[in-house]
C-alpha cells in the first residue's frame, strides 16, 4: 500500500476537539483525522449502496420516487 503525506490546516477550535478525542481515545491525531476519515468514505458508500437499492426496488416495483428538498 502506498502512502502519502498531506497537510491540513484546522482553526483552533476544531484542533482542540481533535486533541480532546484523540486524547480520550489514546490515539494520535493522525490515527484519529485517518479513522475519521475511513469512516466518512464507509458511511457514504454504505449510503450509496442503500440508495441504488431503494431505487432497484422502486423501478422494479413501478414506484414513482418523489424527492423534497427541505430548505
Amino acid at each position: 500500500m502506498a502512502v502519502a503525506t498531506i497537510n491540513l490546516t484546522f482553526d483552533d477550535d476544531l484542533m482542540r476537539q481533535i486533541d480532546y478525542f484523540a486524547d480520550n481515545e489514546s490515539q494520535t491525531r493522525t490515527d484519529l483525522i485517518y479513522n475519521s476519515v475511513k469512516m466518512y468514505i464507509n458511511r457514504k458508500k454504505r449510503l450509496q449502496e442503500i440508495y441504488i437499492y431503494g431505487e432497484n426496488i422502486a423501478s422494479q416495483n413501478n414506484f414513482t420516487i418523489k424527492y423534497y428538498n427541505a430548505v
